[in-house]
């Protein structure tokens, strides 16, 4: 760090404070009365509160987002836009407003470039509240959400939403948010199944591999049953889980990560099948003691047993499964689990690409309930 290096602010922080203090004003100086919402939702690691001074070295900076109503929009976004290249400080808080053009090759990355005079290329960005969902869900707001929705739609991206910031809201885009707050009830317990679904299936595959020496295999296994594990987590605490970058981190801030993290890294880090399968058995050990708490079928017996006549040792999640999938009364989500627990879209693919909105309405497909 040099000595002209600001002292870090994180990104909300400095977002809110950019907006009451640097963009209000001059909204209501040149646009009195402006009827809008503000806020910082989205993305950036800044939203999720996740942002540390590495985070400042591309696409982080003084920004806010300021949504309007449909012909407000039309009529003010450009000058919004142009008057405020105009009437932003050069720098907030230490840092600059302005910001480099969008890269080609970069994925239209931005990056912070002082200036001191001149008008500064902004990071405040002018929506309609309609237009951003679309563009960034693959929804409208005008709609009904509909369990393939739920189902279909990211984590990162819910999470992103019902985290940052509305710092001003005269359009409502609270409420919104509020909609997306967590799945409904029966969409929850689907997806909860299918997680238990996902290490029936493959809890006895880590012990199998490395009985037939395939060490690598068994570890291989191991990574991912212990990814699901964290992910039901997630779900029993009703949070949505970022992707890869901070899940490890979010996970660490649930009541469950300080108890749960310890026997995953023993078995991520084990040498032998043998210690791998003793540690996981103990991870599935607590998540089933977690899950009777939870309290939504009957107390499910939470203790590790053999595979068969194999030496394996497993906690049968097929059992949890089937359990939860007895409380699901709505006909939609029972005729969707009928057809098989494949979970929601980070449940069943971890592609970054295929969770890009244009992706979704395909992924929506895969949800029907007329099969079975």
């Amino acid at each position: 760090m040099t000595d002209d290096t600001p002292t870090f602010v994180p990104g909300l922080e400095l977002a809110h404070r950019f907006y009451w203090e640097a963009v209000r004003p001059a909204l209501d100086a040149e646009f009195p009365g402006l009827k809008h919402s503000a806020a910082l939702i989205g993305t950036g690691s800044e939203v999720l509160g996740f942002d540390t001074p590495m985070s400042t070295d591309h696409h982080w900076g003084p920004r806010a987002m300021i949504f309007l109503a449909g012909p407000g929009y039309q009529q003010y976004r450009d000058a919004i836009t142009e008057r405020l290249r105009w009437k932003l400080p050069h720098h907030f808080l230490g840092y600059p407003t302005n910001f480099s053009a969008p890269d080609p090759d970069d994925k239209g990355v931005q990056l912070l470039r002082a200036t001191e005079s001149g008008p500064v290329n902004h990071r405040v960005e002018v929506y309609t509240i309609r237009g951003f969902f679309r563009s960034y869900l693959e929804y409208d707001i005008s709609a009904e959400i509909e369990t393939a929705d739920w189902l279909s739609f990211g984590e990162q991206k819910l999470r992103s939403i019902v985290a940052g910031e509305v710092f001003h809201d005269d359009l409502g885009l609270d409420a919104l948010r509020s909609r997306l707050t967590y799945y409904p009830r029966d969409v929850w317990l689907y997806m909860l199944a299918s997680g238990w679904q996902r290490i029936g299936q493959e809890e006895h595959l880590m012990w199998r591999a490395g009985y037939a020496g395939d060490e690598l295999g068994s570890m291989i296994i191991a990574g991912r049953l212990a990814h699901d594990a964290m992910r039901l987590c997630f779900l029993m605490e009703r949070q949505y889980a970022p992707y890869p970058k901070w899940f490890g981190t979010a996970f660490m801030r649930l009541a469950a990560g300080p108890d749960l993290a310890p026997i995953l890294q023993r078995a991520l880090r084990a040498e032998t099948y043998q210690e791998r399968g003793e540690a996981l058995a103990a991870a599935y050990e607590y998540l089933a003691a977690r899950h009777n708490a939870l309290g939504i079928t009957e107390p499910i017996t939470a203790t590790r047993a053999l595979f068969w006549s194999r030496p394996f040792q497993v906690i049968w999640g097929d059992r949890f499964a089937d359990a939860i999938v007895a409380q699901i009364s709505d006909p939609t989500v029972v005729g969707i689990a009928k057809c098989g627990l494949i979970g929601g879209i980070d449940q069943f693919s971890d592609s970054t690409d295929l969770k890009h909105s244009e992706w979704r309405q395909a992924v929506r497909g895969l949800y029907r309930s007329d099969v079975g």
